[in-house]
């Protein structure tokens, strides 16, 4: 064989190779055009699905599982000795398990995605403290009229029953500061600050999140001087969280609903938070005219006693923030009420604890 026909033997091997090359990579790229097509209408069929709760893809997680659940059935059936009666049983337990993981998945993607378009939600979920061993061993003291003071979550029966009035409520107040709060109620004595902070500029401030709590529109506080009227949202939020540009969106809305039905008010919308906004967010606020006050922080020192006088007999009556009627007590300072930071100030002006509360049945 000359040196010609080498070649063209050599050329042959070459397009040869060449053609079983492109045969593989025209079906690869069959495949994963295959791939890609599932995907787009799988996703399309999520989309489609997302208001019933995504079913296709918890199917899809099912499926996943039955797979997995199908291998060990199988080791069991085909295994030198059969355990055929086991592998019934890892079949019907197989069942229910993937039913239950389906329901569970269905149930967590319906609860992301409410949360995505409804950011109030997430604060939902941290709504509900946790009572301490500490404190289920503290009530386990007292009688039930006891336990409508809301003193003795924070007092031993012998400290509550002999210390003297000003020792006894000074050293409960300490206490409900001193002691680890759920993330709700954190939440609302941030509010209950930033009222106090807008009472003292002279506004009439309404409570509005700590009465009417996630039915508030997103309005927790809204502050009337004359004409002016500032609508707060607050944000206790740890330092690693960021408020984004929903969070803006949101509050611009019910502050944009409260101007559309009051036309004759000046309004203001400020939002308050303990964190960061995002740069997007930051922007937008400054946009949408919303007034920002970021890594605001909470000042548990601030003047927390409420000191009322009352109207009925003008008794001088004063108010730790763990009291029953603290919330509903308004500060009025051309009748002599006041806020102010220790018991001791307080009997000392001749104001006395509130009495226990009870709620009429």
């Amino acid at each position: 064989m000359n040196n010609y026909e080498i070649k063209i033997e050599e050329l042959k091997k070459l397009l040869l190779i060449l053609k079983e090359e492109t045969e593989v990579f025209e079906s690869s790229a069959k495949k994963e055009r295959q791939s890609l097509d599932r995907l787009k209408k799988g996703t399309i069929k999520m989309a489609e699905e997302r208001q019933i709760g995504f079913p296709w893809l918890a199917n899809a997680y099912s499926d996943l599982l039955s797979i997995e659940d199908k291998a060990l059935e199988n080791f069991l059936k085909n295994k030198k000795q059969p355990a055929y009666s086991a592998a019934e049983i890892i079949k019907e337990q197989s069942r229910l398990r993937r039913q239950a993981e389906k329901e569970k998945k269905i149930a967590q993607y319906l609860v992301e995605y409410y949360e995505n378009i409804a950011p109030f939600l997430i604060d939902l979920k941290e709504e509900v403290g946790v009572v301490s061993k500490e404190e289920i061993e503290l009530m386990k003291e007292y009688s039930e009229e006891e336990l409508s003071d809301g003193a003795t979550n924070y007092l031993t029966k012998e400290e509550y029953r002999k210390l003297p009035s000003i020792e006894k409520n000074q050293t409960a107040l300490d206490r409900f500061w001193k002691r680890k709060k759920s993330k709700w109620l954190i939440g609302r004595l941030y509010e209950r600050y930033v009222g106090y902070l807008y009472e003292e500029k002279g506004y009439d401030v309404e409570y509005v999140g700590v009465f009417k709590g996630f039915e508030d529109l997103g309005r927790d506080l809204i502050c009337k001087k004359e004409n002016d009227f500032i609508i707060i949202q607050c944000k206790y939020w740890a330092q690693f969280r960021t408020i984004y540009e929903k969070h803006i969106f949101q509050f611009f809305g019910t502050v944009f609903q409260y101007k559309d039905e009051s036309p004759e008010k000046n309004v203001k919308g400020i939002f308050y938070t303990s964190t960061k906004l995002s740069d997007l967010a930051r922007r937008f606020s400054k946009e949408l005219n919303i007034g920002l006050e970021e890594n605001f922080k909470f000042d548990k020192e601030y003047p927390c006693i409420k000191c009322n006088v009352s109207i009925k007999n003008n008794e001088k009556i004063y108010h730790l923030p763990f009291d029953q009627q603290y919330d509903k007590v308004k500060i009025e300072k051309d009748r002599g009420e006041f806020y102010c930071k220790t018991v001791e100030e307080a009997e000392n002006a001749g104001f006395r604890r509130a009495f226990k509360y009870h709620q009429k049945k």
